[in-house]
């Protein structure tokens, strides 16, 4: 039970070391994120419609 009781001190001392981002960091990741994610979102649809579109034409 003292190993517990050590490993958790120390995960509380490490914590305390991090540098947490703020609000504004945070909402700036996920802009970023989400605007990515469209983005990909967008290109992988456009390329499934054209290779569809294409397949079509083929067969």
């Amino acid at each position: 039970m003292g190993k517990v009781k050590t490993f958790a001190k120390e995960c509380v001392a490490e914590l305390r070391k991090v540098v947490w981002p703020t609000r504004d960091d945070v909402l700036a990741s996920v802009k970023v994120v989400v605007v990515s994610t469209v983005a990909v979102a967008i290109v992988l649809g456009l390329l499934d419609v054209a290779f569809t579109s294409f397949m079509r034409f083929v067969f």
